[in-house]
Formats: C-alpha cells, sequence, structure tokens
C-alpha cells in the first residue's frame, strides 16, 4: 500500500482547535507512535463533533480509513486493530482520554471523551446510566434516577431517620429493583407501610422471587431478616 503524500499544507478544511497545552505538554511526552496518531486524530474527531454530548465510538475510530491505514504503517507485522487497540488503552492509562460502558439492548459499547471538565462529566453520567447511546451519533438522555428515600416519600409516607436507617440496610440485603417493585406492590394493595414492604421482600429472599411469588406475602409472620429496626417501625 503506498503512504500518502501531501504537498505542501492541506487547504479547504476547516481549522480544529486544540488547547495550547496539547502542544507544549501532552504530544511531546508520548513516546508512541501509534499513540500519538490516535490522540491527534481522536482529539481531532472529538472537537468537530456538535452539541453537547462529544464522545467516540470504538466502531468510529475502526471506520477511519486513514487512521487504521496510518496504525498499520507502525507495524507491518501486527493487525491494525490490535495496534489501535493498544494504543488506546496507552491514552487510556495517560489520561487523554476517558472510556465508558454503556449497555443498548445486548450489546456494551465502549466510549471515549475528552479528559476534559466536560469529558469527566459526561463520563459519570454514562456510568451512572443518565444517558445512553441510541442510533448512530445520537443519544438518549435518561432523567437522574431517584433515590429509594423519595421513591418511599412520593408513595408511601413520611421518612423518618429510623425508616431511612431500614431502608439503607435493605439496600445492603436487596437488588435496588426488588425494593422499588415492593414499594409499588404496597401501593397497588393499599398497604402503605414499611413493614408490608419489608415482608414482601422477606417472602421473595425466602421462596425466591417469580412470576408466582411476586408481590404474594408469606403465610404467616416472618421477621425482616435484613433491617434490625422493622420491630421498631409501623409506618
Amino acid at each position: 500500500m503506498e503512504a500518502d503524500h501531501l504537498s505542501g499544507l492541506l487547504t479547504g478544511e476547516e481549522d480544529v482547535k486544540l488547547p495550547a497545552q496539547v502542544f507544549s505538554r501532552l504530544l511531546p511526552a508520548i513516546d508512541d507512535l501509534a499513540e500519538l496518531k490516535l490522540t491527534l486524530v481522536a482529539l481531532s474527531m472529538l472537537r468537530q463533533k456538535e452539541g453537547d454530548y462529544r464522545f467516540l465510538r470504538y466502531d468510529e475510530l475502526l471506520a477511519d480509513a486513514a487512521l487504521m491505514r496510518g496504525l498499520a504503517a507502525v507495524d507491518r507485522e501486527r493487525d491494525a486493530r490490535q495496534i489501535l487497540d493498544a494504543a488506546l488503552e496507552r491514552a487510556l492509562e495517560r489520561g487523554t482520554l476517558l472510556a465508558a460502558h454503556v449497555a443498548t439492548g445486548d450489546e456494551t459499547r465502549r466510549l471515549y471523551f475528552i479528559n476534559d471538565e466536560r469529558g469527566r462529566a459526561l463520563q459519570r453520567q454514562a456510568q451512572s446510566g443518565q444517558w445512553r447511546p441510541a442510533a448512530a451519533d445520537e443519544i438518549e438522555v435518561l432523567p437522574p434516577r431517584p433515590t429509594l428515600f423519595a421513591i418511599y416519600e412520593e408513595n408511601i409516607g413520611v421518612l423518618t431517620p429510623m425508616l431511612a436507617e431500614a431502608i439503607k440496610e435493605a439496600q445492603a440485603s436487596y437488588p435496588r429493583d426488588w425494593i422499588e417493585d415492593a414499594i409499588r406492590c404496597a401501593v397497588e394493595r393499599n398497604a402503605r407501610s414499611w413493614r408490608y414492604i419489608s415482608k414482601v421482600l422477606d417472602a421473595w429472599q425466602q421462596e425466591g422471587r417469580s412470576r408466582e411469588t411476586s408481590g404474594r406475602l408469606p403465610r404467616g409472620p416472618r421477621r425482616y431478616t435484613a433491617g434490625k429496626r422493622k420491630d421498631f417501625i409501623k409506618s
């Protein structure tokens, strides 16, 4: 494959502005040619993104023919994809890029952000499930997930310090969606109390949660094994 030849500076392309520290600190510190090529291309691609949510997908980098040719030229004995993966790991270790894994349907995508204030905020949001990529470059912004304390107060009643401690103990013993569903069960049956919710959770723990047992109370009294304060809470 013949190498690309440049006759003078390229013209007609939109300028990509990068922080001065990229040239004064970052680029001089990079001692790997593949990492250097990836860094310049990734920063350029991210800077040209539009909107508030700027990220790169792994498949975008793979689809960049010029980048992959450039990486293949670094080491003719290795596959270009392997070189890309190694360069990405170097960029992540150096802190140039940040990564987050985001579930989209049946697959998990790895996304990359610039390690600046906005990029760090996007990484935190992606990791916490507040947004996820949709089709192509579009994203679906998800509302912040309410805390279990807020869900309890909105659906059951006033949250006392003792109830808050009971909910914390339940979080340590049950998956969050179990607790949410138990609260929903209490609302549907008009049994708005933590005692009822704890019994539902205990039933699922004792009998296994299934379509048959979901929302069903155990027969006879059962102790709330995940919380020490159950016997003192009546609401």
